[in-house]
This record gives C-alpha cells, structure tokens and sequence, in this order.
C-alpha cells in the first residue's frame, strides 16, 4: 500500500494532497476526463468539472460513452487546467458514481452555480436535465498530482 499525504494516495513524490487539488478544481474548470472503453483502450472527453465537498463532479448524459464506460468500470482520471491552458493543472484519479435523475437534480444545480452561476430560469434548467437524460459523475479522489512541475 502506497505511504498516505494529506488524504491522498502517494505512489511517487509527484503526489498532491487533496485538499490542494480539490481547491485548485473549485477555482478552475476546464477539464478533460478519461474512462476505459470496453476494449480497454482510454476514452477521452472535454468536460466541465465542479467540487461537492471532497468529490469531483461532472454533468453528462445518460447516453454518452463515457457513462456507458462508467458503468461498466466505475473508475476515471480527469485533467484540470487553467483557462490559459498551458501553465497549471491537476489530475486526479479514482471511483466514479454515476447518479441518475431524480436524484441527480439538486446536484446538478449546485454543479451549474459553481461552474457558471446564477441560471436566469431554474425552471427552464430543471426541464432540460430532464430532457438531455443527464446524470452526474462523482469521483471520489484517491490520488492527485503533481505537485511540482516536471
């Protein structure tokens, strides 16, 4: 078992703890998400990326590939970086649950406040949820990193 730092994981000294990296993905929310296709190869998806207490969330739909790889192996890593892009990032990994509508409601407004803000029609916004099918990806963070640039 890889040694413990600050509540995450360390398999390497490239590693974050996690309240470090969960801040920095509370400030920042440009992400790409990676899950495991059934032929094992990666799957790689341009997501928006929020934090609910010590957990990444990420809005998708029921139908996307990338739930249709969750379900079938509920892990991922996600890649967090700056709006400039190039300069600082995070990356963490870990368990996903996929939680579906109904329940799915109140998280995904909290997940709209914190990426974009107020919505002008809460109403109009619940509805669309809805009509997408989308559901909400939680990642529970087992490893972070880096913590230093390579």
């Amino acid at each position: 078992m890889a040694p413990e730092r600050g509540g995450a994981r360390c398999n390497s000294l490239r590693c974050m703890d996690r309240a470090t990296a969960l801040e920095f993905i509370a400030q920042h929310h440009r992400a790409v998400l990676a899950t495991t296709r059934a032929d094992g190869n990666p799957q790689l998806s341009l997501v928006a990326a929020a934090v609910d207490g010590d957990v990444v969330v990420v809005s998708t739909r029921e139908t996307a590939m990338k739930t249709k790889n969750l379900r079938r192996r509920p892990r991922a890593s996600i890649i967090v970086f700056t709006d400039n892009f190039y300069g600082d990032s995070v990356q963490v990994e870990g368990p996903v649950e996929v939680v579906s509508l109904p329940q799915a409601m109140e998280g995904l407004v909290a997940y709209y406040r914190q990426v974009a803000g107020e919505h002008p029609d809460w109403d109009d916004y619940r509805a669309a949820m809805e009509r997408e099918r989308r559901v909400l990806l939680r990642i529970t963070v087992e490893r972070a990193g880096p913590d230093r640039a390579g």
